[in-house]
C-alpha cells in the first residue's frame, strides 16, 4: 500500500482529517499538494510533513466552492507534480440549526462548500486523471447523511448529496479507470473537540447517547492519524483498485451502510 511516486491533492488540509491525510500520504512516500483557505496553517502542515518525509508536501490557498479557483489550482498542482493520481477531499463546513429556522444563508453556504465544492473538485480531478485511465477520488460523507439530524439539517442534507454524487460519479467514470468512494468518519478532530468544549452537561449527555454510545470499538471517536490515515492510504493505493462507488464508515461501528 505504499504510495511512492504518487501525486495527490488533499483539500481541507490545514487541520483535522485533512492534515492527518497529508501526513499519511507523505509518510507513504507521496508528493502532496494541500489546499485550504487557512494559508498559515496549511503551509505549516505541509512544512512539518515534508520535514518528517519520506515524501513531500506543498500548499495552495483555494476556496473549493469557486469554480475558477478550483480549476486553476488543480491545473497548477498537476503541472507542479507532473500529474494527478489521487484526490482526497475532506474540505467541508458545518453549522448547527433547526429544520424550522435554518437560514437561507447557512443552507446556501453549506451547499456551496460541501456539495458544489465536492462536484467541482471531483470534476477537476477526473479531467486530469481520465487521459491516464487511472485515479482514485476519496470524498467525505457522514453518518449525518444517513440519519435524521434535528440539530444540523443543512449539514445532513449536504452530506446526503455527497453520498449520492459519489455513487453517480463512480458509475460515470469507471470506464475512464477513475474510482470514486466516500468515507464516513467518526474522528476526533480539533473542530469536534472545540464543539464538545462548548456543550453544557445536558448537551454532552445527549451527544454521548446519539453519537458515542453506538461506537462499538470503545464508545469514543477515532484518532485522525492512527485510525483514519491508514484507510486513506488504502483507498489511494492499488490495494483498492477494484473498489468504487462505496460509502465506507470509518467510525468504530457507529453506522452501517447497506
Amino acid at each position: 500500500m505504499e504510495l511512492d511516486g504518487y501525486k495527490i491533492i488533499v483539500t481541507g488540509s490545514a487541520r483535522g482529517m485533512g492534515a492527518a491525510t497529508v501526513r499519511a500520504y507523505v509518510t507513504a512516500g507521496a508528493r502532496v499538494i494541500g489546499m485550504d483557505l487557512d494559508q498559515e496553517a496549511g503551509e505549516r502542515v505541509a512544512r512539518d510533513a515534508t520535514q518528517a518525509g519520506p515524501g513531500s508536501a506543498g500548499f495552495m490557498k483555494v476556496d473549493v466552492s469557486k469554480a475558477d479557483e478550483v480549476t486553476r489550482a488543480f491545473d497548477a498542482a498537476a503541472e507542479e507534480m507532473g500529474g494527478l493520481d489521487v484526490l482526497a477531499h475532506p474540505a467541508a463546513i458545518q453549522r448547527p440549526g433547526d429544520a424550522s429556522t435554518v437560514t437561507v444563508e447557512d443552507w446556501d453556504l453549506m451547499m456551496a462548500v460541501n456539495v458544489r465544492g465536492t462536484m467541482l473538485a471531483n470534476q477537476a480531478a477526473h479531467r486530469l486523471m481520465a487521459p491516464r485511465k487511472r485515479g482514485s477520488i476519496i470524498n467525505f460523507g457522514s453518518v449525518s447523511g444517513l440519519r435524521p439530524e434535528p440539530v444540523a439539517p443543512a449539514y445532513s442534507a449536504s452530506k446526503g448529496a455527497v453520498h449520492s454524487w459519489t455513487r453517480t460519479a463512480a458509475a460515470a467514470w469507471g470506464a475512464d479507470g477513475v474510482r470514486v468512494n466516500a468515507i464516513l468518519p467518526a474522528i476526533a478532530t480539533p473542530m469536534y473537540e472545540e464543539a464538545k468544549a462548548r456543550m453544557t452537561e445536558d448537551q454532552l449527555t445527549a451527544h454521548y447517547w446519539q453519537n458515542e454510545q453506538s461506537i462499538a470499538l470503545g464508545q469514543k471517536y477515532g484518532d485522525p492519524d492512527r485510525d483514519l490515515g491508514p484507510v486513506m492510504v488504502f483507498l489511494a493505493s492499488e490495494a483498492s483498485r477494484f473498489v468504487t462507488g462505496q460509502l465506507l464508515p470509518v467510525d468504530g461501528g457507529q453506522a452501517s451502510v447497506r
